[in-house]
């Protein structure tokens, strides 16, 4: 966690410097973190449409060599290598913004342990906005707003994904998703810093943009794949 946290206090530290508002440099920080990210989210969309679109495929070569796992194996990298798929494609994106969030999370929850500059030390208990003091929790309103964002963010992340085989146990952990997340987020949103809330808020209304535009990247390249497959056919 500290790995990255260190780096960001020194961005953030020049951030506060250059707008002098500890809240609007917290507010900064996450937009140039969120776009930096963008580019990882369209990765993992298009690693994981590629694989929708594979799935006829998969199921074909799995039903036909059910009976000889070595060979089914083979023609299946063989398919990947062919349609530029992989079914672990999804995850170093993953682990990258997991890195990232881990960072923030470090550095905003305990920013005293990461920044070294003096004028930082106070500038963490400074008001933004309705908050007093950004180091001490906002009881009600950011954490409102936090979990009213997750909620958002997480039902048009889940919209346009495809339930695949295990429709049914996706739905159900869908559901504790797109519910239970965004309570918990409420609740530690209340024992956080303000600062930290302040993050989660403004990173989950970005990300709540980046899923309407990542789920019409998805449908388009699911879309290209089925034009493909009807032109092959015909």
């Amino acid at each position: 966690m500290g790995i990255l946290a260190k780096p960001l206090g020194y961005l953030l530290t020049w951030l506060y410097d250059v707008i002098g508002s500890y809240g609007l440099a917290l507010v900064v920080l996450t937009v140039i973190i969120k776009l930096a990210l963008y580019p990882v989210y369209a990765k993992q969309i298009k690693t994981t449409a590629n694989m929708t679109k594979m799935q006829p495929k998969i199921k074909e070569i799995q039903q036909k060599y059910a009976k000889n796992k070595e060979l089914m194996n083979e023609k299946l990298a063989e398919l990947y290598s062919q349609e530029g798929g992989n079914m672990y494609g999804g995850c170093l994106p993953m682990a990258v913004q997991m890195f990232v969030i881990m960072g923030l999370f470090g550095l905003l929850r305990n920013p005293m342990a990461y920044l070294d500059n003096d004028n930082m030390l106070f500038a963490i208990h400074e008001s933004f906005l309705w908050i007093n003091d950004l180091a001490q929790p906002d009881k009600w309103i950011l954490p409102i707003v936090s979990g009213v964002a997750t909620f958002i963010a997480t039902y048009f992340s889940q919209v346009s994904a495809n339930p695949g085989t295990n429709a049914d146990q996706m739905k159900f952990m869908n559901g504790i998703m797109r519910y239970f997340f965004p309570v918990m987020i409420l609740l530690m949103a209340r024992s956080y810093p303000a600062g930290l809330a302040v993050y989660w808020s403004v990173s989950q209304i970005m990300q709540i943009f980046f899923n309407i535009r990542l789920a019409q990247l998805r449908k388009k390249i699911i879309g290209d794949g089925k034009k493909v497959k009807k032109t092959a056919r015909a």
